[in-house]
């Protein structure tokens, strides 16, 4: 094939597609009217999902944020880079270091102009930020959580800024005005819209009195919010992202640019996570499984749903696949290209997966039907096709494959950074959420004396 075609049409760079990447953020896997929520409209959204494909088995890199962020945008395990040990990052002095090669600095190397709109949480100036790893422009916060109404830590590139208004309706309309920039410019583009909703606090849009309540409290909401505002948040997001997709309609750019909508990690405590167990900060379903949605009217089927099972880290090697770029061979992609899967008639590939999270000493394994999972002492192997809620204990009647996931959990371990006490971690416990009673609260450290440790092959 000539030089500078895309792999996948033999098309010119010139017709390399769009991107726009949209990220909510603790958004649970139910917690859409196409994905079974039946207490809210999410008609936006949904469009999407009729226009393309719905990932069934879609999972998050990790149960917190900055975690999965680090994996999203290398497309590699965030236990190789030492920011990606924060679950999440809270305090210590690392970030996605400026020579590591992302998303946006490999599309930026392939014409592409790049912009992120919203959250950063990958490290703090002046050595990290979004113009450090590749983004053209950034226009959002670079923490973990902001106020919805005060964000003080709001950027224009990377100059402070200070602008009125309700967070999500913000960074809607600015992501409005680049896709009319770049539409103008003619130039292919990555639009990277990564929403804080519906992370706390629980601020609806039009009333800022929970703002108000929580001035003196550092963004400390444990003792707010509602279904009902749950839902608003949640409802407005919505609402923004039919504002991008109209205005990518209005500039004639609909069939060749390519929408993904997903979350950075599962549900936090008013999400819908059914038919999933456990939430954010927890390798049960529930805090890994997250929507994914693809729409690419110029290549995919609209109204698909694929069982193909996803993580975050694919989307790095499968949008640059799309827009006929390369990763860098020496930090090779741990995700895979999808397109084959969703744009072709392949069939599903098989997938090996494994997480770690260092509070309450979790670890993980997927692969085919069967999960292995351990939680402090507890281990199980499930299969989660047939059991989705986690309940029957597979380990001793399947003893063989608990076994073989087991070590390998082990050899996957040793390939990755070690885990470490000064590393944050976060976990829920039982003075917090009354379904977790008996939890300790989490300490930001190893939960067990050995962090490398797990358990026994058949503990009893």
């Amino acid at each position: 094939m000539a030089a500078g075609m895309d792999p996948l049409s033999a098309e010119p760079e010139s017709k390399s597609p769009n991107i726009v990447f949209i990220l909510a953020d603790d958004m649970g896997y139910a917690d859409l009217g196409c994905y079974g929520r039946p207490d809210l409209r999410t008609p936006n959204i949904d469009g999407l999902a009729a226009r393309g494909v719905r990932f069934l088995q879609a999972y998050a890199n990790s149960a917190v944020c900055s975690a999965t962020r680090t994996a999203l945008i290398t497309g590699r395990y965030q236990d190789r880079l030492s920011v990606g040990l924060d679950e999440p990052l809270a305090g210590r002095d690392v970030g996605l270091p400026p020579e590591v090669p992302t998303l946006p600095s490999l599309l930026k190397k392939a014409g592409y102009s790049t912009t992120l709109v919203g959250k950063w949480h990958l490290g703090l100036l002046p050595k990290f930020g979004p113009l450090q790893s590749g983004y053209d422009h950034f226009y959002g916060f670079r923490d973990g959580a902001s106020d919805y109404y005060t964000h003080p830590d709001l950027y224009d590139d990377d100059v402070h800024i200070d602008q009125a208004g309700y967070l999500t309706e913000l960074l809607g309309s600015h992501a409005v005005n680049v896709v009319n920039g770049h539409a103008r410019s003619g130039n292919p583009f990555l639009l990277s819209l990564h929403f804080n909703a519906p992370h706390w606090p629980w601020e609806p849009p039009g009333d800022d009195s929970e703002s108000k309540r929580l001035a003196d409290r550092d963004l400390d909401d444990f003792d707010g919010g509602t279904q009902k505002i749950y839902q608003q948040m949640i409802e407005s997001l919505d609402f923004q992202v039919g504002r991008v997709v109209a205005a990518i309609q209005a500039n004639g750019l609909s069939k060749n640019t390519i929408i993904v909508f997903t979350s950075d990690n599962g549900g936090e405590r008013f999400a819908d996570t059914w038919p999933f167990t456990g939430r954010k900060t927890e390798l049960l379903e529930g805090g890994l499984r997250i929507p994914a949605i693809l729409s690419w009217p110029a290549r995919i089927s609209p109204g698909r749903t694929s069982n193909q099972v996803a993580v975050s880290m694919d989307w790095l090697p499968t949008l640059l696949a799309a827009a006929g770029a390369s990763s860098d061979p020496a930090y090779p992609p741990d995700g895979i290209n999808l397109l084959p899967v969703v744009a072709g008639n392949a069939a599903p590939i098989e997938r090996k997966l494994f997480w770690r999270y260092k509070g309450n000493a979790q670890r993980a394994v997927r692969e085919g039907d069967y999960k292995f999972l351990k939680i402090l002492d507890n281990t199980f192997l499930f299969n989660v096709m047939d059991d989705p809620m986690e309940r029957a204990n597979l380990k001793e009647r399947h003893q063989d494959i608990y076994d073989r996931l087991v070590q390998d959990w082990f050899a996957w371990n040793a390939t990755m950074l070690p885990e470490i006490d000064e590393s944050f971690t976060d976990t829920f416990s039982g003075d917090q959420l009354a379904d977790h009673i008996g939890t300790p609260p989490a300490t930001g450290k190893a939960d067990n004396p050995k962090p490398q440790s797990s358990p026994p092959v058949n503990p009893h």
